[in-house]
């Protein structure tokens, strides 16, 4: 087994060794930069190789297990570290990340996904119910440890049956006995007159042979019983070559589901080894180049609303759809609608995965673009209110008496790794104390150009097996907890009027009186203000702003505090 990661380089003579199929690497002199995210096997060079993200990078010369990318392209060779407790977890990192790509490649089967201004495309040579040779490895794992205690008690009754009308001065003469604590001597092979044919132990020894053999090449660790008679060298490489048609001619011979299932997995182990097998390829993969979509893809199933969900508007379907593709060709990640800040209305939090290393943040072109995909989202639902529509009942975005605008949700979301043995934590934190903000009046709250975008940070780890292990139950729990948590994060910043700048005020009003309130100080009030569905009209202060300070006062507005 060797690793490698997105971005790193590696020697070409040592890549050349492990990867048949430059594509996956970018030449550059004698080195060659991984430009793929993914899994290869060579059944030539019996390899397995795993091209993780950049995201296992600390920093540009050390990975998040603390050793360098070198070290951890060949740990298992190096003693120093593949036997410590802190690098067990590698093992089982890799079995998630490998479902992580079988799991997008199920959600995508049709391979291009996306039309973005990079094509994404998911590569393979392998078919949708396709055993890979890592299928195979953890098929044959988990096969042997549900059922070992069923296969050992088949193959001890097979050994009982031998010992039927034993030929004692044979075993005496031919075997050498063991002697128990009373000096009494145990013979390990009796033999008799008439030697049993046991048609299953001729499978039991091909599946057992197989196992051995992903233990001792993968370091597997597995406890087979001695028992067992196993193919082993020279021998098992002459199986490999020809086990598929000696299995074939012992296919009528089992009948109980476990020994048809061993059968089954001996013969697609077979079609891969044995050079006659049609089926038998030289190489197969799973690898993308731009791993972005698919870090999108993972978060996107934790977090988003379903987008099959579609509404008649004057005999036209719309759909959350409409929202996360724009027209103006950007695509937005993550699209929920949620209650909104301020009242009890709903509005739509709108948020942006961020794939990079470990301990990097979002430039300046992500966080306009941020902003863009905020005033798309407005600008959907305000082309609906101009028309006298709405995408859906209680969705508000622009209160008509004020026409001010509700305080929309932004957020990043990046993928981190600080803990290598934590898959099951979210670790869901702000990344930062105060959100970006653009405005174009810096006193306006309630404008559509003010806008706000926390920054948070997810274990990649925790995504990584949820995305294939998650049932749908589970994925609404931590999505509702979630959501709850991100709406407390914002009323949280605010309500803190030095972290915000505003200071927020309301008064209970009636809808005609806040008309005629706001129609005689439109001037002072605009973009200031918005009139909510609970009958409050609230005014957002800035510090220092002193002009609107004696109308808060002459019109007996309170303080407010946001709440849950």
């Amino acid at each position: 087994m060797k690793i490698l990661i997105e971005g790193q380089k590696y020697l070409i003579s040592v890549l050349e060794t492990i990867l048949d199929d430059p594509k996956f690497y970018i030449q550059k002199g004698i080195e060659g930069k991984i430009s793929s995210v993914g899994y290869y096997h060579s059944f030539e060079k019996n390899e397995l190789v795993y091209m993780l993200p950049k995201v296992f990078m600390k920093d540009k010369d050390e990975t998040v297990f603390g050793i360098s990318k070198d070290v951890l392209f060949d740990f298992e060779s190096n003693e120093s570290y593949k036997h410590k407790l802190e690098f067990i977890w590698i093992r089982q990192l890799l079995i998630f990340f490998y479902n992580s790509l079988k799991e997008y490649k199920r959600r995508y089967s049709d391979n291009i996904i996306i039309e973005t201004s990079h094509n994404f495309e998911l590569n393979t040579n392998l078919g949708n119910n396709e055993y890979t040779y890592l299928d195979l490895l953890l098929s044959f794992v988990n096969f042997f440890k549900k059922n070992k205690n069923t296969i050992l008690f088949k193959h001890i009754e097979f050994k009982s049956n031998l010992a039927k009308k034993p030929t004692w001065g044979k075993t005496v003469k031919k075997s050498l006995p063991f002697l128990d604590a009373a000096n009494a001597p145990i013979y390990a092979e009796i033999r008799n007159k008439k030697k049993i044919l046991n048609k299953e132990e001729e499978l039991i020894i091909y599946f057992f042979s197989i196992l051995n053999h992903f233990n001792k090449e993968h370091e597997l660790c597995l406890k087979i019983d001695s028992s067992y008679v196993l193919i082993k060298g020279n021998a098992f490489v002459n199986l490999q070559k020809s086990g598929l048609s000696k299995l074939r001619k012992i296919k009528h011979r089992y009948f109980s589901d476990i020994l048809k299932r061993m059968y089954s997995l001996c013969e697609l182990y077979f079609e891969k080894t044995d050079a006659s097998s049609k089926k038998r390829k030289k190489e197969e993969f799973i690898s993308v180049k731009n791993y972005n979509i698919i870090f999108e893809d993972m978060i996107d199933k934790l977090f988003s609303d379903n987008f099959d969900e579609k509404k008649e508007i004057d005999k036209i379907q719309v759909s959350l759809d409409d929202l996360k593709y724009n027209n103006d060709g950007k695509i937005i990640d993550h699209v929920y609608s949620g209650q909104s800040l301020i009242d009890t209305s709903n509005i739509f939090y709108i948020g942006d995965s961020k794939y990079y290393e470990s301990n990097s943040e979002a430039g300046k072109l992500s966080k306009y673009k941020q902003f863009t995909y905020a005033k798309n989202v407005i600008q959907f639902n305000i082309d609906f209110l101009n028309e006298g529509k709405v995408y859906k009942e209680n969705i508000r975005y622009r209160d008509e008496i004020t026409e001010g605008y509700n305080l929309t949700p932004n957020f990043f979301i990046y993928g981190y790794i600080e803990n290598v043995n934590d898959f099951d934590d979210s670790r869901l934190i702000p990344k930062n104390e105060v959100p970006i903000k653009s405005f174009h009046f810096e006193d306006r709250l309630f404008d559509r150009d003010t806008l706000f975008v926390q920054q948070y940070k997810i274990n990649f780890l925790f995504v990584l097996k949820s995305y294939s292990t998650f049932n749908e139950k589970k994925t609404a729990q931590f999505r509702h907890k979630t959501k709850n948590d991100f709406r407390k994060e914002f009323i949280d910043f605010f309500n803190d009027a030095i972290k915000l700048g505003f200071e927020i005020f309301e008064k209970e009003i009636t809808k005609e009186e806040a008309k005629e309130l706001i129609d005689s100080n439109f001037k002072l009030l605009i973009g200031k203000c918005f009139f909510t569905v609970d009958n409050i009209l609230l005014i957002a202060k800035i510090k220092g702003d002193n002009t609107i300070e004696s109308f808060i006062a002459e019109n007996l507005f309170k303080l407010k505090k946001l709440s849950l």
